[in-house]
């Protein structure tokens, strides 16, 4: 069997992925199962992977699946605890004070504050926790996840205080073999690791400044009335300034900084600024958008999570509500996500409280832990216990009703995640087989690289869309795919840096169509069942931002000549 034929059977679930949840339209409750078992058997018939390596894979997706469900968990829980405090009404009365049109308060909520949340915890929660408040709202639960899903991709390369780049991109590479190399040009890992983070900054500087516009292009033509992308189109200036008060400042962090800050600052700078832009109306256009009334949207659009003025109880005692009152648990949310990340010792407080999962069924390069306090679902759980007690007379009622929501939801979400994680895993640690044949990861990208050849270049972010796409982490595609990039670039005799940096990018904008993400955010607005629709809706962005991506580097190697060190 050649290495094509592998290659094809390497990307076989993921083609199935794509079959059943976008062509034919079946939920993911449905299609995994399905996918998990056939992964299982081209694990075991195809690469010869044992028994007992496929078992642990799963075990060691199932821990993964419940710290994924306690994030979605906690972001539930304290939407749910702030409906029943009154917070809720109180910020959707907020955002209707800044502007009642629907464009912007999705580039506030998604945008501006979503990427700020990406940059100081990631791996998921700006969806988790953005979806529900915008379902909270008035937005239509597919609107919200659409929207909370098109959040994972320009701030993501340096999401969670720049994970990806610092642990994904590091820990993907050979950098024993590639400092030596290095030192031959007087260059240092450090230098190599900033000039790709500068890299992938400036790519993503360039694409992601027309999301916002193309975020509320896809809200209106998938949501409005009329069906129109014109009608998106009419908040072109606002959205395009939108853009450029989170990418200005996020390239110049990632070029002068480094991989830590860039979405933290330019999330940041996109709150403060844009929120007193959109008060003032500075290039907001004439018309108000809106969605329909209610009794009109279709029963797809609408999730298990509906939050209704007469739903919201506030005790006869309580005092009229402050706006920094309702805000605060998301301010305290997004405070302690940033000192967790940032404060050694606050960090190794939180992480004492782990379960380890070492070397499981003893295979030693399979292990698993679950922090209940160092994940953002601790966090979300924390702020939501000091809402309760500092927004209401009555917080053990609000905390209770909040619980039987949150739980009912988690358990729907939790059937489909059991199945999707350990197919992901599985995918991962192929690599280790009685056939001494490359991961399936590997071998899917070896596929791309023999079939592309010089045009190589144009493919990579592809590549590591797709490995996000398998993954649902764009950290993990990094890790799988970097030292894969880094030799293409080198048999093209190319810039590796900036190959790896096309690599990460691709990898931010696959989290797009990652299922499990999708999932996690669908959980969260209680719209489960509906996960092909919204991969139909994410595949355009994903789309655009690869081609884009390629596009950028193929002109910056072959047009312009870019000779990075190592080519």
């Amino acid at each position: 069997m050649n290495q094509t034929i592998y290659g094809l059977l390497a990307l076989l679930p993921i083609v199935l992925s794509g079959i059943f949840l976008i062509g034919l339209q079946w939920s993911a409750k449905k299609t995994m199962p399905i996918v998990l078992a056939v992964t299982a058997a081209i694990a075991l018939l195809i690469w010869n992977m044992t028994f007992n390596r496929v078992s642990s894979s799963i075990l060691e997706g199932v821990v993964i699946t419940v710290s994924v469900l306690w994030i979605v968990f906690g972001a539930l829980f304290l939407l749910n605890t702030l409906k029943y405090t009154g917070a809720i009404g109180v910020i959707r009365a907020g955002f209707i004070h800044v502007s009642p049109d629907r464009r912007v308060q999705a580039i506030i909520i998604a945008w501006c504050f979503g990427t700020f949340l990406e940059g100081a915890s990631g791996f998921g929660t700006p969806a988790a926790i953005a979806a529900p408040l915008m379902v909270a709202i008035g937005f239509p639960a597919l609107a919200a996840v659409l929207m909370g899903m098109m959040i994972q991709s320009t701030p993501v390369s340096f999401g969670a205080v720049g994970t990806p780049i610092v642990i994904g991109v590091e820990k993907g590479l050979d950098t024993t073999a590639i400092s030596a190399q290095l030192a031959q040009q007087g260059m240092d890992w450090a230098m190599f690791l900033q000039l790709i983070t500068s890299q992938v900054a400036i790519i993503h500087g360039i694409i992601g400044t027309f999301m916002p516009l193309f975020m509320v292009m896809m809200l209106t033509r998938f949501f409005g009335k009329n069906k129109s992308w014109k009608e998106g189109l009419e908040i072109l200036p606002f959205a395009i300034f939108a853009g450029l008060t989170f990418t200005i400042p996020y390239v110049l962090t990632g070029v002068l900084l480094g991989p830590e800050f860039p979405s933290l600052i330019g999330g940041l700078v996109s709150i403060a600024v844009v929120i007193q832009a959109a008060k003032k109306g500075f290039l907001l256009p004439k018309t108000t958008w809106d969605f329909e009334p209610q009794k009109f949207w279709p029963s797809d659009w609408m999730g298990n999570l509906v939050v209704k003025k007469e739903d919201v109880v506030i005790d006869d005692n309580s005092k009229p509500m402050s706006a920094v009152m309702a805000w605060f648990p998301y301010l305290l949310v997004a405070a302690l996500l940033v000192c967790s990340r940032m404060f050694a010792g606050f960090k190794a407080l939180l992480n004492s409280a782990t379960l380890d999962f070492m070397s499981i069924l003893g295979e030693a390069d399979i292990s698993a832990s679950f922090s209940p306090l160092y994940l953002p679902g601790g966090l979300l759980l924390i702020s939501a216990l000091v809402a309760a007690f500092a927004q209401t007379n009555k917080p053990t009622k609000a905390l209770g009703d909040a619980f039987g929501e949150s739980a009912k939801t988690v358990l729907s979400a939790g059937f489909v995640l059991i199945f999707t994680i350990p197919m992901v895993r599985i995918f991962i640690n192929s690599g280790v087989n009685m056939s001494d044949m490359a991961s399936m990861p590997v071998a899917s990208a070896e596929l791309f690289t023999s079939t592309f050849g010089n045009a190589f270049p144009l493919v990579s972010s592809t590549i590591g869309a797709l490995g996000a796409f398998i993954a649902g982490s764009n950290t993990v595609s990094n890790m799988m795919f970097s030292q894969f990039q880094y030799e293409a670039a080198m048999s093209l005799n190319i810039s590796p840096s900036i190959i790896i940096a096309a690599q990460a990018v691709g990898a931010a904008a696959g989290n797009m169509i990652a299922i499990h993400n999708v999932v996690a955010a669908s959980a969260t607005v209680g719209l489960l069942g509906m996960e092909g629709a919204t991969l139909r809706k994410t595949i355009l962005p994903t789309i655009y931002y690869v081609t884009f991506s390629g596009i950028i580097v193929m002109a910056a190697i072959y047009i312009f000549g870019f000779q990075g060190p190592l080519a």
